[in-house]
């Protein structure tokens, strides 16, 4: 399972130009689920994203997690980041989790962030999103388990 995280300002995702999801300060978190990937997956990387500190604290360090920094979580399906990019010119899907496991992967990973007390908004799965976002800093990590 993979998590592309994003320190923003803010940020929105709309599908067919209508707002689905917006947060304020917090973390834009792209989400890819992999063949293989489980719920003990999910919960150890909603942990690590949750738990990453990379907001600034009073002397201006990465030193504060997005629930300490008072910030929100959305959460947008991404299954192109499980794409094999080794070999040629068009990518490979073939490691990404089949649609139905993904689907039920990414809400149990947006459902942890909530039961952990971040406010937690969502795209929509399998849609064309567009995500708009002000990358703050920037600030942007790969997360994988």
């Amino acid at each position: 399972m993979i998590a592309l995280i994003q320190r923003v300002s803010r940020a929105s995702v709309s599908v067919d130009n209508v707002t689905v999801g917006e947060i304020d300060a917090g973390l834009l978190v792209l989400l890819g689920v992999e063949k293989g990937d489980d719920e003990q997956k999910a919960q150890r990387l909603c942990d690590k994203v949750l738990g990453y500190r990379i907001f600034a604290d009073e002397n201006d360090k990465m030193n504060l997690n997005v629930q300490q920094a008072g910030g929100s979580v959305l959460v947008v399906s991404q299954f192109t980041l499980a794409a094999d990019t080794q070999k040629g010119m068009r990518p490979s899907f073939s490691g990404g989790a089949e649609p139905a496991e993904a689907e039920r992967l990414y809400t149990y990973f947006s459902e942890r962030c909530r039961a952990q007390g971040i406010p937690t908004a969502n795209g929509r799965f399998a849609a064309n999103m567009q995500v708009s976002l002000v990358n703050d800093g920037p600030v942007t990590f790969w997360l994988q388990v």
